[in-house]
Formats: structure tokens, C-alpha cells, sequence
């Protein structure tokens, strides 16, 4: 069996005087997509935050391939992308230059790369358009460019099904199944009814299974 890359054990938030859960204990694998479920309120996207270091309000265990997450933070970034509810781009940048700052900290993108990339999440021909003329969806197609040229091993996607057509629900899908059929790792909110092959689950307010 391979090393998970992600384990939790433990883990217990609080929001306010309310816990969100308690408890809490799982592994993420490489070659696996995992679906956070729960109904509104128990905590999906304060739990990826934690996951992804943007929360400190929890207590328990958090290893990276088997070491502390806190102690190996910086290599523990350097492997994770994560993409939140909100598409996180600048409406006065046009999608070129979006993408050209978010994967800038990263590693270097050939333009030719990143042209191809917003033009396969649909938005051939608005690459220079700025972004506050685009749609909702279109501003979301943006953001989840990232993901057709990402090679971290962990992807953290909190609802990554919002604003998107049928087209694009199919789209992802088939991406994040070929995600983990590459050997990466993705753990994802969505209200979406999402169902692929071996597909785990994490269930706050519930019991987590092996699989959907």
C-alpha cells in the first residue's frame, strides 16, 4: 500500500463556543479523490483550510508523508495547490496575466502553456480580455486553468463545480479522475452530485466511508 500523503488524526475545530467536528481522523492516498460531505455549517471549508494551512484554529495531528505538517510546512506548500470558493483573480488582470501570477511563486509557464491552458477550460480567444468583462463562470474557468497545468501531488478544491455549465462539470470531472489515476491526490468540496470510481468520502456530522 502506498504512503498516504496526508494524515489526520484527531482533528477537533470550534467556531465560536460550536464544535464543528471532533474527532476527526483519516488518510489521504496517493491515486485517490476524496469528496468532503456535510451539510451547511459542519465545517467542509473550514476543514480543507485547515488541511491547506490557512486555519490555525484546530487541534490534533497533521503529518505530511508521514511527518509533522507543521514542522514540514514550506515542503508541505511547495506540494499542495489549493483553489477556494471564490476564483481568487484580479478583475482588472486579463486571464494571461492571471495565470502568469498565480503560477509565478511557483515555477516558470511558457505563455505558449499557459495561451493553451485557459483555452482548454474554454476561453480561447478571451485570454486577454480583462476579467471584469468576463462572466461568473468564465472568471471560475480561469482559476481552474491552473489545474491542467499543475503538477503538485495534493490538490485541495473547495467547490470547484460553482458557476460551471454541464460542459464543464464533465470536464473536471474526467480531470480529476485522471488526477488520480496519475498517481495525485485530490480532496474536494462540492454540492455537486459528484460520483466517480472508488471515489472516498469524509462525512462531517456523520461516519467517513472507503468509498461513494
Amino acid at each position: 500500500m502506498s504512503e498516504p500523503l496526508l494524515q489526520a488524526a484527531n482533528l477537533q475545530c470550534e467556531r465560536g463556543e460550536r464544535i464543528l467536528f471532533r474527532d476527526l481522523s483519516f488518510s489521504i492516498l496517493p491515486g485517490t479523490v476524496t469528496r468532503v460531505e456535510g451539510a451547511n455549517g459542519t465545517g467542509k471549508t473550514t476543514l480543507l483550510r485547515i488541511l491547506a494551512g490557512l486555519n490555525d484554529a484546530w487541534s490534533g495531528e497533521l503529518l505530511w508523508r508521514g511527518q509533522s505538517r507543521v514542522i514540514h510546512r514550506e515542503e508541505f506548500l511547495r506540494n499542495m495547490l489549493y483553489l477556494g470558493h471564490r476564483p481568487g483573480i484580479k478583475a482588472l488582470l486579463t486571464p494571461m496575466e492571471n495565470l502568469r501570477a498565480l503560477t509565478a511563486s511557483r515555477r516558470p509557464v511558457a505563455d505558449t502553456v499557459l495561451h493553451q491552458a485557459l483555452a482548454g477550460t474554454g476561453l480561447d480567444g478571451f485570454q486577454e480580455v480583462p476579467c471584469r468583462k468576463l462572466s461568473a463562470g468564465q472568471q471560475r474557468r480561469v482559476a481552474l486553468a491552473r489545474l491542467l497545468i499543475a503538477d503538485e501531488p495534493l490538490w485541495l478544491l473547495d467547490e470547484v463545480f460553482t458557476a460551471i455549465d454541464a460542459d464543464g462539470v464533465r470536464a473536471i470531472e474526467t480531470l480529476l479522475q485522471h488526477r488520480a489515476e496519475e498517481g495525485g491526490a485530490v480532496v474536494v468540496t462540492t454540492h455537486h452530485d459528484l460520483q466517480l470510481p472508488g471515489m472516498q468520502r469524509i462525512v462531517l456530522g456523520g461516519e467517513s466511508d472507503d468509498e461513494c
